[in-house]
């Protein structure tokens, strides 16, 4: 193990958020912070990320062949459980310290990671809310979203309904055509800012809340848009009953099958910091 990893840098030290970044997260639902990695981390641990999702992606059908879903992204999950480099990655205690500082807490959980890579002439990724997958009973949640190359709106940039996180769940819709166009009609109703950036670099990264509503547009260049993701759960969390059968999905996948009620401390959900 030591013999894998002694390439990787570490990325334990902290660094200081601005206050920008804390209260736009705390009013909007999301942040964008710049060069979270150097692009020295981010060209080591790229190929690490890359390689990973590259051997365990199961998706084998073509592009036309999928569903609106299948379409939007090759999304690869929990890396960290099969690689040692990824594990470095994801357990980063500086990473750790952004979510908790954004969600104004001691310590955060992993929730679980995912590569999401959008490949090129892939569709668009519709409206929806992370945290209605979710049997948590906290709103305080982050996902940190990656690129590991530098994007623009033409690869499918992260859009967000600024401010769409304060009534929580809004409806019970998996990601798909019909919450494309239930979301759409409600962040209109509300007149919710929609926020995207122009460009992101390799190793910059947002952060938005579970409830935060959000999508993406299709990739309409000929690179691969190569994105990690690590969800965080604030560290205190419980197991609540679940909603959907999505949510029952997750408490077994992701919690374990944990008790409701009990703590979100299982071995796939370590305290980071």
């Amino acid at each position: 193990m030591d013999t894998q990893i002694a390439h990787l840098p570490s990325l334990d030290n902290f660094i200081k958020l601005s206050n920008h970044n804390i209260n736009e997260f705390r009013e909007k639902g999301h942040t964008l912070v710049h060069e979270v990695l150097t692009k020295d981390e981010i060209a080591a641990y790229r190929p690490v990320i890359v390689g990973a999702a590259d051997r365990y992606n199961t998706e084998k059908r073509k592009l036309e062949e999928r569903d609106t879903y299948g379409k939007a992204f090759l999304q690869i999950m929990n890396l960290w459980q099969v690689d040692e480099d990824v594990k470095t990655f994801v357990m980063a205690k500086r990473l750790a310290k952004i979510a908790a500082d954004l969600m104004g807490v001691e310590n955060v959980r992993i929730y679980h990671d995912q590569a999401l890579f959008k490949e090129p002439g892939g569709g668009p990724t519709p409206w929806h809310q992370d945290q209605y997958y979710w049997p948590i009973d906290t709103n305080n949640t982050v996902t940190l979203w990656m690129p590991l190359v530098d994007i623009d709106v033409n690869m499918g940039m992260l859009t967000f309904a600024s401010g769409s996180y304060v009534n929580g769940a809004v409806f019970n819709h998996e990601i798909s055509d019909e919450s494309e166009s239930a979301f759409d009609e409600y962040v209109k109703e509300k007149g919710f800012e929609i926020t995207r950036a122009q460009t992101m670099k390799a190793g910059d990264a947002t952060w938005h809340r579970g409830f935060t509503i959000h999508n993406a547009p299709g990739n309409n260049s000929d690179k691969m848009r190569e994105i990690m993701t690590i969800i965080y759960v604030a560290d205190g969390a419980r197991v609540t009953p679940y909603k959907n059968e999505w949510q029952k999905n997750d408490h077994h996948k992701w919690l374990m099958g944990k008790p409701i009620g009990d703590l979100i401390d299982s071995e796939l959900n370590p305290k980071v910091l």
